[in-house]
């Protein structure tokens, strides 16, 4: 398989894709861990959600 003259420009931007993809991956991982401890401190301090479901039973 040949590029020609842009396959670094090709080979550049399909890793700069991935690098991007990658982090916006581990953010929302993080951001689902960060609002799953949130809400658990939200119903140990005695807040009640209105669906009647825990933190616990949230996955």
């Amino acid at each position: 398989m040949t590029l020609g003259p842009y396959a670094s420009f090709i080979v550049t931007s399909y890793v700069a894709v991935a690098v991007v993809v990658a982090a916006l991956v581990i953010w929302v991982i993080a951001d689902y861990r960060r609002q799953k401890a949130r809400l658990r401190d939200l119903e140990a301090a005695g807040a009640v959600r209105r669906s009647g479901r825990s933190a616990a039973e949230v996955k």
